[in-house]
């Protein structure tokens, strides 16, 4: 007995354990009305739901079992019964509690789910904006209309179960009868399950009826535009018909269930039964099929049309792309002369060199310092002294500790130290190519110390999964630099769970599975325990009802590094607003190993960056500020969770000036502009100027072409702005098609504005300059130069500017190895109109650009004022493959034609083949030591054809 109760009461304990550490662990960050919110709405749906259910299945067994007949027929199917029915009789009580009591628990845990569905009913906030079908606040369809159909489900659940368990006790105690001679029901039996019955027709008809507002929200396909949401032409004029007509017979049919409770028998709700199952497959199958089939099907076009501008409209408003200005663009440039052009390029943009994605090694092997310290794979983007600046902190490795043990893991190394940061725009010469540090060293010193002393331990971090027990009798390692004594330290901060109390410490024992914890002489007076460190952690665990951005960036604010976490308000409920995957549309070429992806099967309509929120890298403060102050979204679960979102007046002035546009946002609204920026239902009908996202010219890895962040000046702004920007693609072509950038600056009046550049002229597009690029003469000795010195090869960021109506093309090139085993910049590539050049500096390269090569290069001319003869050699051999890659991208562009210009790839042929052959003649007469060593390296148009 003693050892039984013992057995009980640690398993009662082990599952309150994890409660526990629970509350202690909200309560320590201060959002203990998260916790206790949260756990009340699902006590009181548990209770109230699982009451109801068990309540329903518990009266209708009762009560079938006190409608049983006096006495059963004498039939053999009877007498077979009599032995259950005395086996269940003296245990009918337990039974029938056992039965509801598990019903019960089983509907009360499925409506405890949906605790987000009640409390954004209950609290719901009007959108102000009302559907063009029926004319509702948008609010009844994300907030209301998922609460009814819960309560439909749950309707249907109650009355089948009764039904079913009525039945059973009425065939055990003889009120149903198979087999038996005579009537097959009892009058009392046949009254019972008529209601049962109509009590589900009923519910049908609430379905009937909340299906026609469901049209305004139900997916299908389209091909127009793949997935759309909202009513085409069939679903107003053949479905919402046919869901009206059927609400109204299925109230008939349920009328005439009730009415068998005064004329005892099924004949007439039967027979309307039947005809109401017909009626579902003629009127809401068969009759839409025919109307999709003759009457849309022949004039698709026109007949969507109304219901198109009804989506697109929608899909806008739903994504904030509604205000997205679209300019046609030339792209082309102007031409005009190359020396106003060179000047103008150096004020179009703050040319950021140091690629984030490239350079985290870089970073490693220059501020690493030991090998229990890491960056991340891609380092962020912030601006400091208004200049665009690459940052990342050196947070703890455990996997580079010296020795691995329980100790060393959770009470000595506890945390990275410092930030280091360089200027994206330039390099340090002395490094051959390195970042220029603004902030370095062990601990960091830099511009950054120098204006304002930081607290430099990172307890909290991207990379920071562990727990740590600090602050108690065993010191921590703060810091150890080369040829100085190791710096120890004890956590001050008030972060994390108390474990002086025993029972605080049996709880985590249990919940770390780390029984160690419960006795170890490590942990004593003021020994605190640090879990759920990164900054997705924290914001997702205080704000269960925000999506949290794939990418959480630090920031020195004041005297303490805050990392900044972008949050959104989502809801798939719009109607008429396409939908989207978000993890579908997060991804890109850095997500894949880099960077994670934002909520990854989570399917919306609707998304507002509403809430910024903060996480201190030191003490793990959370702050959630307000952001959006007209999200409806917001609003609601503000009113839910009262006290946990500040006002966005009270974001201070320090912290505004790190705030930027979050990528996640700007990569999910890019998606849908693919489409979407087309208002002309026509138009998007056709798909003639619908684009994509191109695939990242400078990876072998897969995926899209990732944002980046840059300070650039757009066609008629006046000074640069720090911009979220990307590039499209028309669709199945490789010219560029447009250009999309956001202002970025969260401290800047037009934060949040959408611009696009529809590109009208024949422009090169991201994989196309890749490929002018690699064809390059320069190039291909640089790469051959670097291969033979067993160096690698790595292209940064490709990036693009508008300039005096023509794009600017930027890209750094790094190489890693030789001297080296960490990316270098070695060579800056731009490319303006169909110049494309490579060099030493971005200063250089601008100049070569929009230099003497910027335009048509004239013959050269003698003494004598007569025209030399062609060059040789070496010139004549880059002029010749130069011509070949021409005639090459021309034979490509007249296939790329609908219909195909056979002409014009004749054409385009011959060029090729007499640029080949004025090639080959080059080479041969190169002198032996000008051979080109490019041309092993260099693509060969003719082998490709």
């Amino acid at each position: 007995m003693t050892l039984g109760v013992l057995a009980v009461l640690a398993m009662a304990f082990v599952m309150f354990a994890g409660f526990w550490t629970d509350w202690l662990w909200y309560r320590s960050v201060k959002f203990s009305s998260v916790f206790t919110t949260t756990l009340w709405t699902k006590i009181g749906l548990f209770a109230v739901f699982g009451l109801l259910m068990a309540a329903a299945v518990g009266v209708n067994v009762w009560l079938a079992h006190r409608l049983r007949p006096p006495l059963s027929a004498m039939s053999m199917e009877q007498q077979s019964l009599d032995r259950y029915r005395m086996g269940l009789a003296p245990y009918k009580k337990w039974v029938l509690i056992a039965i509801t009591a598990l019903v019960g628990l089983i509907a009360g845990a499925s409506a405890a789910g949906q605790w987000r569905t009640w409390l954004l009913w209950v609290n719901g906030e009007l959108f102000g904006q009302k559907d063009p079908q029926f004319g509702l606040d948008v609010a009844f369809y994300a907030f209301d209309l998922p609460w009814y159909r819960f309560l439909l489900g749950f309707g249907f659940a109650a009355a089948v179960i009764s039904l079913v368990a009525a039945a059973l006790v009425h065939y055990l105690y003889g009120g149903l009868r198979i087999t038996s001679p005579g009537a097959r029901a009892t009058a009392a039996a046949t009254g019972h399950l008529s209601v049962l019955l109509g009590i589900f027709v009923a519910l049908k008809a609430v379905a009937y009826w909340l299906d026609r507002y469901g049209l305004a929200v139900k997916s299908s396909d389209f091909k127009a535009t793949g997935n759309w949401t909202g009513l085409r032409y069939v679903d107003a004029n053949a479905y919402l018909p046919a869901k009206t007509i059927l609400f109204c017979i299925a109230v008939i049919c349920a009328v005439l269930f009730f009415a068998t409770l005064w004329r005892r028998t099924w004949q007439l709700p039967v027979i309307g039964f039947g005809l109401m199952v017909l009626s579902a497959i003629l009127i809401g199958g068969l009759y839409p099929a025919i109307v999709q089939k003759f009457q849309v099907q022949p004039n698709e076009q026109a007949k969507e049309a109304e219901y198109i501008k009804k989506n697109i409209d929608a899909t806008r408003k739903a994504y904030a792309i509604d205000g997205a200005k679209v300019t046609d663009y030339q792209g082309a440039g102007d031409g005009g002369d190359n020396a106003q052009l060179r000047k103008d390029a150096d004020t179009a943009a703050s040319y950021r060199l140091l690629d984030p994605n490239v350079v985290s090694p870089t970073f490693r092997q220059l501020q690493q310092e030991r090998k229990y310290y890491q960056f991340p794979e891609t380092l962020d983007v912030d601006r400091y002294n208004g200049q665009d600046t690459v940052i990342g902190l050196r947070e703890l490795d455990l996997k580079g500790i010296p020795k691995r043990n329980w100790i060393n893991d959770h009470f000595y190394y506890t945390h990275g130290y410092g930030a280091v940061t360089a200027k994206g725009t330039s390099i340090n010469t002395d490094t051959e190519g390195g970042p220029e540090f603004t902030e370095s060293g062990l601990p960091s010193k830099g511009v950054l110390t120098d204006k304002a002393k930081y607290e430099q331990r990172i307890y909290y971090g991207e990379k920071t999964e562990q727990y740590s027990i600090v602050g108690g009798p065993q010191q921590e390692l703060d810091y150890e630099k080369n040829g100085e004594d190791t710096k120890t330290t004890s956590y001050k901060g008030n972060s994390g769970v108390n474990l002086s109390n025993p029972f605080n410490r049996a709880a985590y024992a249990v919940t770390m599975s780390e029984p160690q914890i419960l006795y170890s002489g490590a942990i004593g007076e003021g020994s605190r325990i640090l879990y759920n460190r990164t900054p997705k952690q924290r914001v997702e665990a205080v704000a269960p009802w925000l999506t949290i951005d794939g990418d959480a960036y630090p920031a020195i604010i004041g005297d303490r590094i805050q990392w900044i976490v972008d949050a959104y308000t989502t809801t798939n409920g719009y109607p008429y607003a396409s939908r989207t995957t978000l993890g579908d549309t997060t991804t890109d070429s850095l997500t894949t190993n880099q960077r994670a992806v934002v909520a990854q099967q989570n399917q919306v309509n609707y998304i507002r960056n509403s809430v910024k929120a903060t996480v201190d890298a030191y003490d793990g403060t959370v702050k959630l500020y307000e952001w959006d102050e007209k999200d409806p979204v917001l609003k609601t679960w503000k009113k839910a969770f009262p006290g946990t979102v500040e006002d966005k007046d009270k974001i201070p002035a320090q912290l505004k000036e790190h705030l930027r546009y979050p990528q996640d946002m700007f990569k999910v609204q890019r998606e849908l502009l693919t489409r979407y920026h087309v208002e002309e239902p026509k138009q998007f009908y056709s798909g003639s100027d619908a684009w994509q996202v191109p695939d990242d010219p400078t990876t072998d890895a897969k995926g899209a072409v990732p944002p980046y962040y840059l300070s650039l000046k757009m066609p008629d702004d006046k000074e640069q702005k720090f911009s979220l920007t990307t590039t499209f693609t028309p669709n199945g072509r490789p010219n560029l098609g447009g250009f999309m950038a956001v202002d970025a600056d969260a401290s800047s009046p037009g934060y949040g504005t959408i611009r696009l550049l529809r590109v009208t002229g024949d422009v090169p597009g991201p994989q196309q300059v890749q490929s002018r690029l690699n064809g390059n003469a320069d190039v291909a000795e640089f790469v051959r130069n670097m291969k033979g010195a067993n160096s690698n090869i790595e292209y940064g960021n490709l990036l693009t500017i508008p300039l005096n109506n023509g794009f600017l093309y930027v890209e750094p090139v790094y190489a890693e190895g030789n001297s080296a085993q960490y990316p270098l910049l070695k060579r800056v590539a731009v490319s303006y109109g169909k110049e494309t050049v490579f060099k030493n500096s971005l200063a250089e390269a601008l100049n070569a650009v929009f230099g003497e090569k910027g335009a048509e290069t004239p013959p050269d001319k003698g003494d004598d004022g007569t025209t030399k003869p062609p060059a040789t050699g070496s010139a004549a051999l880059q002029k010749a493959i130069a011509d070949a890659t021409a005639a090459y991208d021309e034979g490509q562009k007249a296939l790329q034609k609908t219909p195909q210009d056979w002409v014009a790839y004749g054409k385009a042929q011959e060029k090729l083949q007499d640029a080949l052959q004025r090639a080959a003649d080059a080479q041969k007469s190169a002198p032996p030591a000008k051979e080109d060593p490019k041309a092993p390296e260099k693509k060969d148009p003719a082998k490709n054809e």
